[in-house]
């Protein structure tokens, strides 16, 4: 299949009285951090943070004054077609996005968190790519902050996308791709959610499978405390009642050392 862009989030993850899978499906709209409060990433979505910072930057001021619902959403382009999706740091389900919606959207490399100077629309996706694939970036362009971020993570090897114009369910999503314990667990909500839903093979991880030198030891002591075969929905489970960074560290183990 040709490259698309694709959004990722984890679908059994909280989201008010709910889940973020249920708001989306009850709305019908993938909203951005700026209306949901709520981020795999940063949270820094407000008035002189370093979301609206950058995004001033990148999108010269466009939306410096703008509602909040006027702004943009961000995936990844999947230049690989990785069943996994382009960048699974931020979820292990992702949207797969119609072939038109790239023309509404800009892209950039690296991550916007590093405030990249490659950014464009789509007729620059081949030199992003190519930058993306050699990976190569001085060091002494980056924020400092950035230090804690590496590049040579894997899970930071994705070109970003920026889709303008407000993202519809029924309107730009060609499926949603997600993993197979999450299908069982939401398989009530997925029936309403207005998009064709595929499966990639999936994420598991047992505490012992996972390099403590990568993230360190915390999220190891969190699978050692759940047990077992770690999946998406496990965590999900385990989201509601344990630390947020040992969960988000957990995932980011999951997604590193647990494809099938």
């Amino acid at each position: 299949m040709p490259a698309r862009i694709v959004l990722h989030f984890h679908p059994g993850w909280p989201f008010g009285q709910g889940t973020v899978l249920e708001a989306i499906a009850a709305s019908g709209v993938y909203r951005s951090q700026w209306e949901t409060g709520t981020s795999n990433g940063g949270l820094t979505a407000f008035p002189g943070g370093d979301r609206w910072r950058w995004e001033s930057r990148l999108f010269k001021g466009r939306y410096d004054d703008a509602d909040v619902v006027g702004r943009p959403v961000y995936g990844a382009w999947n230049r690989r077609d990785d069943p996994y999706g382009a960048s699974p740091r931020f979820g292990s389900a992702y949207l797969r996005l119609r072939p038109e919606v790239v023309e509404r959207a800009t892209f950039c490399w690296p991550d916007s968190f590093y405030d990249p100077q490659a950014v464009g629309g789509p007729n620059r996706l081949e030199e992003l790519c190519a930058l993306a694939d050699a990976g190569v970036l001085d060091p002494s362009l980056l924020p400092v902050a950035a230090a804690d971020v590496p590049l040579d993570d894997p899970l930071n090897d994705y070109v970003e996308a920026h889709v303008h114009g407000g993202l519809l369910i029924g309107r730009d999503v060609e499926a949603l791709v997600l993993d197979p314990s999450d299908r069982e667990a939401h398989a009530g909500v997925l029936a309403h959610l207005g998009c064709p839903v595929e499966e990639h093979a999936g994420y598991r991880v047992t505490a012992q499978s996972i390099d403590p030198a990568y993230r360190g030891s915390v999220p190891v002591e969190l699978a050692r405390a759940l047990g077992g075969t770690i999946t998406p929905a496990r965590l999900a489970a385990a989201s509601r009642t344990a630390d947020p960074q040992a969960v988000k560290w957990l995932w980011h183990c999951m997604a590193r050392f647990g494809r099938q």
